[in-house]
């Protein structure tokens, strides 16, 4: 088998993603999907760390949430992410891939409580980590949590899942003309206001030489290429 290029990964999925075409709620279709794509990637031997978000149920900015008081709000998203989470490990288990949710809001019978060390260690005994409830805290996006997660564990990428091929110049679904971009460096696209991720996760992975690579998750394989070294999507960083 070849040696993956990178050894320990954060992977951000967005809740969005996990309705497939439904218009709320997790697709079972595409949660055996992406628990597929996770395992295929776990097979590589790299350590593998999972930040979802919880659009696909509650998001604190989101239109259901406009006039409720932001932080009540942004704590029903962050629990919206645990669920995803707890889906997620379900579907991870049927694949036989030991996996633990840590929880950055205290809730221990659903959850271990997020503790750096403990994560760390359940990465090196091989264990995929889901890391939930996003920092435990509200007005951070689950971009800026993932972005914090992997400075935490000492990931050497964070791979944020999208549904298209990379970062484009223009909206793709709206430009047939649109131009991909295989690199860009962190301050072009704050600069821009790209859409990739929000600005404060893209300020601390520049603050700390985090590369961050955007990729398509919706093609079988792309996860596990991206570890072994497969120029795939687009790669943010100086």
């Amino acid at each position: 088998m070849d040696k993956p290029l990178y050894q320990r990964v954060l992977l951000k999925l967005s809740g969005e993603a996990l309705m497939g075409d439904n218009a709320f709620g997790i697709s079972q279709d595409i949660l055996e999907f992406v628990a597929l794509e996770v395992s295929k990637a776990h097979a590589t031997q790299a350590e593998l760390g999972i930040v979802l978000g919880g659009g696909n149920i509650f998001r604190g900015v989101s239109h259901s949430a406009r006039n409720m008081d932001r932080v009540q709000a942004d704590n029903m998203g962050m629990l919206a992410t645990v669920i995803n989470s707890l889906a997620l490990q379900d579907a991870l288990e049927r694949h036989a891939i030991p996996t633990r949710v840590m929880s950055a809001i205290n809730m221990p019978q659903v959850a271990e409580p997020f503790i750096r060390r403990r994560a760390i260690r359940h990465l090196e005994k091989r264990r995929v980590v889901i890391f939930a409830a996003g920092i435990g805290n509200p007005y951070f996006s689950t971009d800026t949590a993932a972005a914090l997660r992997a400075q935490e564990i000492g990931a050497q990428v964070l791979l944020k899942a999208t549904k298209v091929e990379g970062i484009y110049d223009s909206d793709p679904v709206k430009n047939p003309d649109a131009q991909k971009y295989d690199h860009i460096t962190y301050d072009r696209v704050l600069t821009d206001r790209l859409d990739v991720m929000d600005a404060t996760a893209v300020s601390l992975a520049r603050d700390n030489k985090l590369p961050v690579l955007i990729f398509n998750m919706l093609k079988a394989d792309n996860i596990r290429n991206i570890i072994l070294g497969h120029k795939i999507g687009s790669r943010v960083e100086d």
